[in-house]
């Protein structure tokens, strides 16, 4: 049997919803994570980072005490977090503009919009551990630098329409 890419790889799951974290706790045990933690808010989810160091923080954005947003400034903040740079998947239904705009600026990894799927779950586990980008700060951001744009946009054509045909 194939060891998996992800077998040393250790994930807390912050989410105030226990039938969640078990799905979600499947799902990882699945994809061979071996050391699943769980925290039911984000005053929990900041103990057990501290006490576990885990590789990536799996978060949910609306909870009670402490809420994910609250949660990941205080872990994303360098002079005090001694995790700031743990890679951040936020788990959330909401998918305003303005939301997914402050998750960005929260230094958010990758977002995962409710209800997802275990590949969708899979694909942001990859791309937070397998191709991380680097950490950077300006002013008071605090996260992993923007991804580069694909495709057209990269060449500078992003609006360019095809000719009807």
């Amino acid at each position: 049997m194939a060891t998996s890419p992800y077998a040393q790889t250790a994930v807390l799951v912050v989410d105030d919803d226990a039938y969640l974290r078990k799905i979600v706790r499947s799902l990882l045990i699945g994809f061979g994570v071996q050391r699943v933690y769980e925290a039911g808010d984000g005053a929990q989810g900041l103990e057990l980072l501290e006490q576990f160091r885990p590789d990536v923080l799996l978060v949910d954005w609306e909870m009670p005490m402490l809420t994910g947003a609250e949660m990941i400034r205080l872990v994303r903040n360098p002079e005090t977090s001694a995790n700031a740079t743990v890679p951040i998947i936020m788990m959330t239904g909401h998918t305003e503009r303005h939301r997914i705009e402050q998750a960005m600026q929260l230094g958010v990894n990758e977002i995962l919009v409710k209800p997802f799927s275990a590949k969708g779950l899979l694909q942001r586990l990859d791309l937070v551990k397998n191709h991380a980008r680097p950490f950077m700060q300006i002013g008071s951001y605090f996260g992993p630098m923007p991804r580069q744009p694909r495709g057209a946009a990269a060449i500078g054509l992003g609006d360019v329409k095809q000719p009807a045909g």
